[in-house]
């Protein structure tokens, strides 16, 4: 019997979960699923990798009283060839959270890494690097350059294969952002209780429910 081409082919599909060597779960019901939760995992991994290290050389180089977030945005103000305001910030680093930038924005103020100033008859104010500021970034370039350049220089075609990743994670970035917003048209599931099935016919208990429940046996 001649098999229609529009028929999954369950042979291919079982080879190539062989293959990947992953069992079909909730984030991986076929090989294209798996590879874009492996990916995603290795995106989480590198974020914690990279945040661990920034502090690291922030603090040998002087920056240790800042946080994370305080870091980036220090480096990305020092990018600037012009003071720079907080709606360009926020672009420049895809973030939808400017309180947190205000935030951070203070506190480097504070250490007097940046300054702030505002145009005449204007009411948004912009920041630059200060000269303390600079000088500190130029520091953590140093002991940068000394670890991570020479580590990275001894990969294989690592220029080549670091634009092709950068492109490809900015391509990601506006995927991502594109069904964030057409997921606002989605239709969220009924609320289910206790006896009630999942679409795929197995029980699932009410979070509610069993929430309360626990606050009741004073379970935090």
């Amino acid at each position: 019997m001649k098999r229609s081409n529009n028929e999954p082919d369950v042979a291919a599909d079982a080879s190539e979960r062989k293959v990947l060597g992953h069992r079909p779960w909730h984030l991986g019901r076929t090989p294209h699923e798996v590879l874009i939760t492996e990916f995603e995992w290795s995106v989480i991994r590198f974020q914690q990798a990279f945040e661990r290290y920034i502090l690291q050389i922030a603090h040998i180089a002087g920056l240790g009283e800042l946080s994370y977030s305080e870091l980036i945005l220090l480096h990305v103000i020092g990018f600037a060839d012009a003071p720079i305001t907080v709606g360009l910030l926020a672009r420049q680093l895809n973030a939808d959270n400017v309180t947190n930038i205000q935030y951070s924005l203070r506190k480097l103020l504070g250490y007097q890494l940046v300054s702030k100033s505002r145009a005449a008859k204007s009411n948004v104010h912009s920041y630059q690097i200060t000269d303390q500021g600079r000088a500190r970034v130029r520091q953590y370039a140093h002991f940068r350059r000394q670890g991570l350049i020479g580590q990275t220089n001894a990969i294989r075609a690592i220029d080549q294969r670091l634009a092709e990743s950068s492109q490809l994670i900015g391509m990601l970035t506006g995927v991502y952002d594109e069904t964030m917003l057409m997921s606002a048209t989605f239709s969220p599931p009924p609320h289910f209780s206790g006896g009630d099935q999942n679409a795929d016919g197995t029980g699932r208990a009410d979070i509610s429910n069993h929430d309360e429940s626990m606050k009741h046996k004073g379970v935090k």
